[in-house]
């Protein structure tokens, strides 16, 4: 996929085999030679290190001084790349760029964080013909994102950092992410995506010592996915092992990373510990009786980078006590070289079409392409839940509107993404920008409640901005129990007392009213659905918050925003938190009752009918494929997007199956009046279950229902079609 920012271009062209005369010289080392195989330069770095050395780059800041290797550590970037204390372009939380359903927002988020950690890297560095390229002023080049995980349960005090609860979906959005980071060079990489947390971690009450317990197939068919979408398509080779354990094995040293992962995925670069993993799984899991044996562990399982401070000793108390062999270090940090390699730092600079970037006199978080890519993502990630009417709103016929309530003048930056490089633009700012000064905007944060009620009585229209804040002030603080954040589950999932009063008060005062939440989670939320005219969801941290949804409040943009989360009406729906067999009831795929919200819901400004569905053959071969078309007609007087989800239900099949499985999906365009065709092409392969006697992926001759429409509850068509062996 091409990426449509323009400054990610390259700035030259290098002749990829061709070795420039400038760099024909002759090298102090073999691994310092860009011709030669990576895996041959691998081996002679390995060759040239002492035992220290090697120990030593088992660390979460890796490299080889003395061969002049540059140490590195990791950076966080879920949604905006952290480079110290710089400003950088700061994106929409992962829940609501999953709430998009745009492939390319999401390849171009990762390509702009990409560029962004590359110009840091390299800003200041030494002129072409200095020291091979690799650079100065600070920064790092692999990222930890995205976060490939899979928000099972609405509790899950991280659900902010992924895409939401279906496989397909987060797998699509990661490798998307992932190819716009790593960047479309054959050989080089921008930077190098690191994907968290391995596996099945969605849970932050005892997190550390915590099992996720269930079976091979949830393992293939649920939780490992967008893991393996990740490696395979978007072509990831780093990841973190999560804390937790699966079926009572710890992440960290889980036979499943080298008998699977490493061998069957493509994954051979930086596979790290989370903080403190090494020790947890003594103290814990209680799974090793001392860091000794869990370090062997660990490293025979692939780890090579450890983020805390005793893998030194704990590896040499390994070594000492024939836990461990040298051979085995050597065989785990060959992932760190090659991931270096893939990022050119030890080529001359004349070979990597990226390390031009840094050259700029402007830093590209300042560009008003980087500007507008935030909008457009945030846009795009509105989500309108209700509307009877009152949206959009007239801003010709308004004199006066009150913004109410805690998330109203405020943009709050969650512990994963960047800081801004400018002011954020909150709700306010952005409603008062959008009016003009011919419309009296006031803000009120509703903490005095007659106030509130006695603007809102006195407005033509009153918005209520309710929702959590990612960040009460410090680490594991929440504001109520209602929120969540890293170590800290949700207690509850209706809004605070004090917020639901809020929104009941304001709308008695003033029947034009505007619900407008603003979270990181899923929330109950039955009283505004069924009374208040008008609901709209986005999630925290956009820079471009309030401009995004000023556009989509007085109709600028048409929302076309898609819950990526099954919204429960309450947790009486849900199963118990630590109930990791989604068959009991979780998701969308086996959601037992009615949700308050679908999985795959947003409304429009527009309306549009589905007709015509077809495919390209009567039938499927087990190794085939088929392309599924339908007629999609904006029915409508506003132009808008609509998100055609495909879902398949196995009629036939001899395994349990779930209810309906998301297996395609396309965000597009249609002007009003106008009809667009959609297709989606489907390989059998994404209809295959995994089979647990055989131990492989299988297609069952089979009849499966193809359903398509714009939600998981709002399929208008249907077709069967048959699987053939």
């Amino acid at each position: 996929m091409k990426t449509n920012i323009p400054w990610l271009a390259p700035v030259f062209l290098v002749a990829l085999g061709f070795t420039p005369l400038s760099a024909q010289s002759q090298f102090q080392y073999p691994f310092q030679n860009p011709g030669l195989p990576i895996e041959e330069r691998v081996n002679n770095i390995i060759s040239l290190m002492t035992p220290d050395e090697k120990i030593s780059l088992l660390s979460q800041s890796s490299g080889v001084p003395r061969l002049g290797i540059r140490a590195m550590q990791q950076t966080e970037g879920l949604h905006g790349v952290k480079v110290g204390g710089r400003g950088t372009t700061t994106y929409p939380q992962s829940i609501g760029l999953g709430e998009t359903w745009d492939v390319e927002v999401l390849h171009q988020v990762g390509a702009t964080e990409g560029y962004e950690a590359r110009y840091v890297f390299q800003h200041n560095r030494p002129a072409a013909g200095g020291s091979g390229g690799r650079g100065g002023g600070g920064g790092s080049l692999i990222i930890r994102a995205p976060n490939a995980d899979l928000g099972r349960d609405p509790r899950w005090g991280r659900t902010e950092e992924c895409y939401g609860e279906d496989p397909f979906l987060n797998g699509t959005l990661v490798a998307a992410f992932v190819k716009g980071m790593q960047g479309d060079d054959p050989k080089y990489w921008q930077a190098a995506s690191l994907l968290k947390h391995f596996l099945a971690n969605s849970n932050e009450k005892g997190r550390s010592g915590s099992s996720s317990d269930f079976d091979d197939r949830l393992f293939y068919e649920y939780y490992s996915v967008p893991f393996r979408m990740g490696f395979q398509e978007g072509g990831a080779i780093c990841f973190m092992a999560s804390y937790n354990a699966w079926n009572h094995v710890p992440m960290t040293a889980n036979p499943i990373i080298p008998n699977v992962v490493i061998p069957n995925w493509n994954v051979n670069g930086v596979i790290c510990t989370d903080a403190g993993s090494l020790q947890n799984m003594v103290r814990a899991h209680r799974y090793y009786p001392d860091t000794a044996h869990g370090a062997a562990g660990a490293i025979k399982a692939g780890i090579n980078q450890f983020l805390d401070n005793i893998y030194g000793t704990a590896t040499r108390n390994a070594l000492s006590n024939n836990l461990l062999t040298m051979a085995d270090i050597d065989k785990s940090i060959k992932g760190t070289f090659r991931t270096f390699i893939r990022l050119g730092l030890l080529d001359p600079p004349d070979f990597n079409p990226y390390t031009r970037i840094g050259a700029e006199t402007a830093a590209p978080w300042l560009s008003q392409q980087s500007k507008d890519s935030v909008l457009r993502a945030t846009r795009e990630s509105v989500v309108l839940l209700k509307n009877t009417g009152i949206l959009p709103l007239d801003k010709a016929a308004l004199k006066s509107i009150a913004v109410i309530g805690p998330r109203g003048n405020q943009v709050v930056k969650d512990w994963y993404g960047s800081t801004p490089p400018y002011t954020p633009v909150t709700p306010f700012a952005g409603i008062k920008s959008k009016v003009g000064d011919a419309v009296n905007v006031q803000f009120l944060d509703g903490s005095n409640l007659t106030a509130a009620v006695q603007l809102a009585t006195a407005s033509d229209i009153a918005l209520v901005f309710v929702g959590n804040s990612p960040d009460a002030g410090g680490w594991m603080k929440v504001n109520d129990d209602s929120e969540g954040r890293e170590g800290i589950d949700r207690v509850h999932i209706t809004l605070p007392n004090w917020q639901e009063t809020l929104v009941r008060k304001v709308f008695a005062a003033n029947p034009r009213t505007v619900v407008v939440l603003v979270s990181s989670f899923p929330y109950a939320i039955n009283w505004a659905q069924t009374n208040v005219p008008a609901i709209v969801h986005l999630a925290n941290s956009s820079q471009e918050m309030g401009n995004g949804l000023a556009d989509v409040l007085f109709g600028d943009y048409n929302p076309a925003g898609r819950l990526d989360e099954t919204w429960p009406k309450s947790l009486d729906q849900v199963p118990a938190m630590m109930d990791y067999n989604i068959r009991d009831g979780r998701t969308y795929m086996y959601f037992k009752g009615g949700p308050l919200y679908p999985f795959g819901y947003g409304l429009s400004y527009t309306t549009f009918a589905y007709s015509n569905l077809r495919t390209s053959a009567p039938s499927l071969s087990a190794t085939g494929a088929v392309d599924v078309s339908v007629d999609v007609h904006n029915t409508g007087s506003r132009a808008g997007d609509e998100v055609v989800q495909l879902y398949v239900k196995h009629i036939g099949s001899s395994i349990e199956r779930p209810f309906k499985e998301l297996r395609g999906f396309q965000r597009v365009h249609i002007p009003a009046g106008e009809n667009r065709t959609v297709t989606i092409h489907l390989p059998a392969s994404r209809l295959a279950y995994w089979d647990a006697a055989a131990k492989k992926f299988a297609v069952e001759k089979d009849k499966v229902q193809l359903m398509v429409g714009s939600s998981s509850a709002d399929t208008q068509l249907d077709r069967a079609i048959e699987i053939t062996q």
